[in-house]
């Protein structure tokens, strides 16, 4: 029998036992053991992607879309390294990925070996934990076979653990590859072979304590959800915290909780408009200021926290992964965000419902979100005065149906970040803001598609990452449930903010890069249904129609990067004014 074959048979029946569902192979020789295993096993859907950076963005994509860990095998050498970006992504972003490459033997490590790299352990600290595999033999003793199959255990759930990551197994094959011959020697099981329990903390008597005794003292509590909240029910029990404490929640748009709220008025989402440039809203500053997920993406949030000084800063998050840029944190509470509300809630109540008898009724919380309120009104009366690339987004958002949208990085989630208005409509909103890079975002929007196929998914993407990641069009062509919107300024406009605007010809030759590029021949090219637009009424009309089709649709709108910055400046301007 091949020993390749028994190796990549075990361990991936391992798999399959704790729960994977989703491989992405890149194709390659060297990989074949493991190909073969996939392909064989109907309890793992295997996808295919002809470009390892394109396939693991996708993987990516899936993985953020399910929650749970995503496999992507590839060949050895530089196809390993095109991992690398998507790889960097799902550890900022803790995302579960299994990553298994192919390699050479360790006889032809270091030798000149064609297609040969030192792979072990390449992906450094960017990974939860790297293996290096063993060397696949003849009669190998059943410790090792065992070895293989605990390994595959403990690699699914250290990708699925309390702290989600990416798990890096890398397999050395020598030939033959290629014997399809399924081994007898270990059968197909049906229980993993090591069970693995994952603990969750909560409240001990000394937290629920001091708990108490903040909630007691501080009436101007402030709520900070930034991106990769948890999912499930943390949405639901968040808000029955602040109903009872009295504390509204500034939501990123990343963190799942400003869309699909039951409660919208206690969600404040406009706070990037009001608080640009350093102004400053007239209610007094808060003195309990309780974080949960990741650095929020809004620069003028970040500033005005940074800002304040208030008498705690606690940061709930059951990774343990510190999250505070600006290492201002007084308290870090490792423990369950979901059980936290629900025991804060119990805790709180009691001095948000006295609140609530003593005049003045709430008065730093009416004030906010009076501000929020009178804030999005003036966005909303200004969008009708003003025609750029934000008003299409502004219009987009407040007509979604629920779907799922990936919004792209530099302009588009700044956008959104600015002129999202929380709702209660489900849309749940993705994006790769662990790196904030450019690249990959097709291919995570393709991943998201292909994970819920019966449900809308749009991508929000600017045209300098949509270059970059074209090569991610390949998997759209089956995906009759994607939609991609793609704002073309011809340009990086997002460097129109930085100071280096200011100088002249280097700006526009190394910054702006103009590539002048008619994506109507990548649309082709690719099989997507392809409409460009410089009108706002129009573009509505056709998104619904792309939505609606059983063709994914590429929505081009053509906008004037120099122009579209003069108008948002003026607008939140315009705004702040009106407050």
């Amino acid at each position: 029998m091949n020993p390749n074959i028994l190796v990549s048979q075990i361990f991936v029946d391992q798999l399959a036992n704790s729960g994977l569902t989703d491989v992405v192979i890149c194709p390659g020789s060297r990989s074949t053991p493991l190909t073969l295993m996939f392909e064989a096993d109907d309890r793992i859907e295997a996808h295919l992607s002809l470009d390892e950076r394109s396939g693991s963005f996708f993987a990516l994509g899936m993985a953020q879309a399910t929650g749970r860990p995503v496999a992507m095998v590839c060949t050895s050498g530089t196809a390993a390294a095109n991992f690398y970006p998507a790889i960097i992504e799902a550890n900022m972003s803790h995302v579960p990925l299994l990553v298994l490459t192919a390699d050479r033997p360790p006889e032809l490590r270091h030798s000149g070996a064609n297609q040969t790299i030192d792979q072990v352990k390449m992906f450094g600290d960017h990974v939860l934990w790297a293996v290096d595999m063993m060397l696949p033999e003849e009669n190998m003793p059943p410790v090792a076979l065992r070895n293989v199959a605990t390994t595959a255990g403990r690699a699914y759930a250290t990708a699925n653990g309390l702290r989600k990551g990416v798990v890096h197994c890398n397999f050395p094959f020598r030939k033959p590859l290629e014997s399809q011959e399924a081994s007898d020697q270990l059968p197909v099981t049906s229980r993993p072979a090591t069970n693995v329990h994952l603990a969750t903390s909560t409240l001990q008597p000394a937290e629920a304590h001091q708990l108490t005794d903040w909630f007691s003292r501080y009436e101007k509590g402030m709520i900070v959800c930034g991106p990769n909240c948890p999912a499930g029910a943390f949405q639901a029990e968040l808000e029955q915290f602040s109903i009872r404490s009295g504390y509204p929640i500034f939501a990123d748009p990343l963190s799942g909780v400003r869309f699909g709220s039951d409660t919208p008025g206690i969600i404040v989402g406009g706070y990037e408009t009001w608080l640009a440039g350093g102004q400053r809203p007239d209610w007094d500053a808060p003195d309990f200021v309780i974080r949960f997920g990741a650095v929020p993406t809004s620069k003028w949030l970040n500033q005005y926290l940074g800002d304040i000084d208030p008498a705690v800063r606690l940061h709930v998050r059951a990774s343990g992964v510190w999250a505070d840029d600006g290492h201002l944190t007084t308290d870090f509470w490792q423990c369950d965000e979901i059980e936290f509300c629900k025991q804060a809630a119990e805790l709180s109540a009691s001095f948000g419902w006295e609140r609530r008898k003593t005049p003045p009724y709430l008065s730093w919380q009416k004030q906010v979100l009076a501000w929020e309120k009178k804030g999005w009104d003036a966005v909303t009366a200004a969008m009708g005065q003003h025609d750029f690339d934000a008003a299409y987004l502004f219009d987009l958002v407040a007509q979604l149906p629920d779907c799922n949208l990936m919004i792209g990085n530099s302009l588009p989630v700044r956008h959104l970040d600015a002129f999202g208005k929380p709702s209660s409509k489900k849309v749940r909103v993705f994006g790769n803001r662990g790196a904030s890079g450019i690249d990959g975002v097709v291919s995570t929007a393709c991943g998201i598609a292909a994970a819920e196929p019966d449900k809308p998914t749009l991508l929000i993407i600017g045209d300098v990452s949509f270059y970059h990641d074209m090569n991610g069009l390949l998997a759209a062509r089956e995906l009759p449930n994607l939609t991609i919107v793609l704002f073309n300024n011809n340009s990086g406009s997002i460097f129109r903010r930085l100071p280096i605007s200011k100088f002249g010809a280097p700006f526009e030759k190394h910054f702006l890069t103009a590539h002048d590029l008619d994506f109507s021949h990548t649309a082709a090219l690719y099989s997507l249904a392809h409409h460009r637009f410089d009108e706002r009424s129009a573009f509505l009309d056709q998104l619904f129609v792309a939505i609606e089709s059983d063709q994914p649709h590429l929505l081009e709108i053509m906008t004037d990067g120099a122009a579209d910055e003069t108008v948002r400046r003026r607008l939140v301007k315009q705004v702040q004014e009106s407050l």
